[in-house]
């Protein structure tokens, strides 16, 4: 596998991925801040900063910057993370200068013009009116707020429509020059790209980033409770969550094998009693997100108000079976072989190969082989799954309901008997 990496003078680290037979090139910037990193002062600043990257230049207005990178068939993006930010494009082979020169333009001299501000500032308004439109996105943040309150990663990435009514160009530029340093940053391509000559334009475009160290944003401490919207919709969209192993952690992997086994498909325990059994629902998934220093282990289900509590009652049965009971081994592999599966069809492509890469100089310090990721799976035994299920029952359940629920008292019952006696889970 052809990666190679090499660091600026200024810290900044540039990996790069040469893809046989490929005519076009992946590239970014990934930088290691994203919504954790923000004061309370300036909740949704980070999402604020990557809209307005994109919104004129020193040299390039908003329109130049479309039709530049549009002229050449490319296309350009971007996204804000709680632990990270990333702007990024695809484009031929001999357009990569291009397409780092106005990456780099955008975040190394944005303008922050005052008209554009306003006017983007309602684009983001509308997000946020949207995303409070979509039941599974206020049960998220919902749950994301049980389970780390009154702390960064517990708030919506989008900000608020107080907070982001608040912004100005000061406050942009503020987290900006707090959080984007070269050490703190890497330039990542994959596709047809030569790593010196990535290298070369990277001095010349990204060289100007200071030495400085990045503040260390506030720790995630799990905590776990409730929170219940009844904003009608027709459905109620129900998560529950545990505390989960962060992705540093020798659990990691554990943890994803055990949401792919429980949740991961139609084969998945969850959706064959809940949905093929019972018919409680349309879908249901388990998935295990980590941080830096924490993470969640949760279950989506949506069904009809009037078995919401019975559908509560399925998911905890399913999980005090799995605690009892373990997984069996033809499970495991199954789900080892979608993970292998997941892992080797990110190499088929470009874009998410690069992303791949600087998530893993973010998070590891160093590129994963992919035979290494692939042995941290098989390292995985069936009494570490039970063992990871008995744990998380024994944490505090972290709960979210969005919609009404015609039989309160009975799902308020099946919750307060949800978590096991800490005794068995120690």
């Amino acid at each position: 596998m052809s990666v190679e990496r090499s660091k600026l003078r200024n810290g900044l680290t540039v990996v790069s991925h040469a893809m046989a037979e490929v005519e076009t090139v992946s590239i970014g910037i990934w930088i290691g801040a994203g919504s954790r990193s923000e004061a309370l002062g300036e909740h949704g600043v980070a999402h604020f900063l990557e809209h307005m990257a994109f919104k004129g230049t020193a040299r390039r207005s908003a329109k130049d910057i479309a039709e530049e990178i549009e002229a050449v068939g490319g296309d350009l993006n971007a996204a804000t993370g709680v632990d990270s930010t990333a702007y990024y494009a695809r484009v031929l082979r001999k357009d990569m200068p291009l397409a780092l020169d106005i990456l780099s333009d955008i975040i190394v001299s944005p303008r922050f013009e005052r008209g554009e501000l306003a006017r983007e500032r309602d684009v983001i308004l509308q997000e946020i009116a949207a995303a409070m439109d979509s039941p599974e996105d206020i049960v998220f943040d919902l749950v994301q707020e049980a389970a780390f309150p009154d702390q960064p990663v517990g708030r919506p990435i989008l900000g608020t429509v107080e907070s982001v009514s608040r912004f100005k160009r000061a406050h942009l530029g503020s987290y900006l020059s707090a959080h984007y340093h070269g050490p703190n940053m890497v330039l990542a391509a994959a596709g047809a790209v030569d790593h010196a000559a990535l290298v070369a334009e990277a001095e010349r475009r990204l060289g100007s980033f200071d030495t400085e160290s990045t503040p260390q944003p506030e720790s995630a401490l799990y905590a776990g409770g409730a929170r219940r919207s009844d904003k009608p919709f027709e459905q109620t969209h129900l998560v529950l969550a545990f505390q989960a192993p962060p992705y540093r952690h020798a659990e990691y992997f554990t943890a994803q094998i055990c949401a792919g086994a429980l949740g991961g498909g139609m084969s998945s325990r969850l959706f064959q009693e809940v949905r093929e059994r019972r018919g409680l629902c349309y879908a249901i998934y388990a998935f295990s997100s980590g941080l830096s220093d924490s993470g969640m282990f949760a279950i989506h289900a949506a069904g009809g108000p009037d078995r919401a509590h019975e559908l509560f009652a399925v998911i905890r049965d399913e999980l005090v079976k799995a605690a009892d009971q373990g997984f069996t081994a033809d499970e495991i592999a199954r789900v080892k072989a979608q993970l292998k599966m997941g892992l080797l069809a990110g190499l088929e492509s470009s874009s998410a190969r690069a992303e791949q890469l600087a998530r893993q100089i973010l998070i590891h310090g160093r590129p994963l082989s992919t035979e290494e990721l692939i042995e941290r799976l098989e390292q995985v035994q069936a009494q570490h799954l039970q063992a990871l299920v008995e744990r998380m029952l024994g944490s505090p359940l972290s709960l979210a309901t969005v919609g009404p629920i015609l039989h309160v008292a009975r799902f308020d019952r099946v919750a307060e008997k949800f978590t096991v006696p800490s005794s068995r889970a120690a």
